[in-house]
């Protein structure tokens, strides 16, 4: 069980570099041609050519990011408080756990041969709302909470409270604090800027309004695009740290398993 917990740990830092590769394709596309991608159309990228054994090490980082995320939602090994930030942070982390594991999945199938990886667009995601009771509307609250998430992003930067999870030496480097600050800065920005493309979908019941990453990087005017793109380099960079520096609880395997086990009896 402690092996498991501490391969786990092992994957969750690969994990976070995985993350931060990823984001660093994607900025040096919108800095270098102006091609704006979201995180499946750079894993598309790093799996070209003969990128297969970088791919297959992206994909289990990947893998093991999106289950310490699930299992921080489950079991709070991040020790979130008990008032509305903690169980919004908790929340946070199932949502972003459900999307690297996504990630992962169209990793695979591009490992296993897809002629393309073709992850669902947001107006595919948007159109499959649209045809529910009150799709629209559900719509809408997602862009809520997109906007939600980017203001949360905008306190964190302000506040330097991502600073919080990294080892003490490291959290005192003023270009460390600046990677991270300037990182959630522009995150916030395409959060918000999607999050506004979700409402505009829901009230025009048009799928075609919604947008990603991708979308809000192409709606992005210069010089503003390359100035976002700065900023998600500098969070790559900052995801490259986490993977050294980030202080990461173990997962509780074994009281996992045990609690497990007690249910099935």
């Amino acid at each position: 069980m402690i092996d498991a917990a501490n391969r786990l740990t092992a994957l969750t830092r690969m994990g976070f570099a995985a993350r931060g590769i990823i984001y660093l394709v994607i900025a040096v596309f919108v800095m270098t041609n102006g091609r704006a991608e979201d995180p499946a159309g750079a894993i598309r990228y790093l799996g070209e050519g003969d990128g297969k054994a970088f791919l297959l090490l992206i994909t289990f980082g990947l893998l093991g990011y999106g289950l310490w995320r699930l299992c921080d939602a489950a079991f709070n090994i991040e020790r979130h408080g008990n008032d509305r930030s903690g169980i919004a942070e908790r929340l946070g982390a199932a949502g972003s756990g459900i999307v690297h594991l996504l990630l992962v999945w169209q990793a695979i199938k591009l490992l296993r041969g897809a002629a393309a990886l073709e992850g669902m667009t947001a107006q595919e995601s948007a159109q499959s709302v649209l045809v529910l009771p009150g799709g629209h509307l559900v719509l809408i609250v997602i862009g809520l909470l997109l906007i939600a998430v980017g203001i949360f992003q905008t306190i964190k930067a302000i506040k330097g409270s991502y600073l919080d999870d990294l080892q003490p030496d490291a959290a005192k480097r003023e270009w460390i604090k600046w990677s991270g600050r300037l990182g959630y800065l522009a995150r916030s920005v395409i959060f918000v800027i999607a999050g506004f493309f979700f409402i505009s979908a829901g009230f025009a019941e048009q799928a075609s309004e919604a947008g990603g990453m991708a979308e809000a990087l192409k709606w992005l005017t210069s010089p503003w695009d390359i100035i976002v793109a700065a900023g998600l380099f500098a969070f790559g960079l900052f995801s490259l740290i986490e993977a050294r520096y980030r202080i990461i609880h173990d997962v509780p395997v074994q009281n996992i398993g045990s609690k497990v086990k007690a249910k099935l009896r």
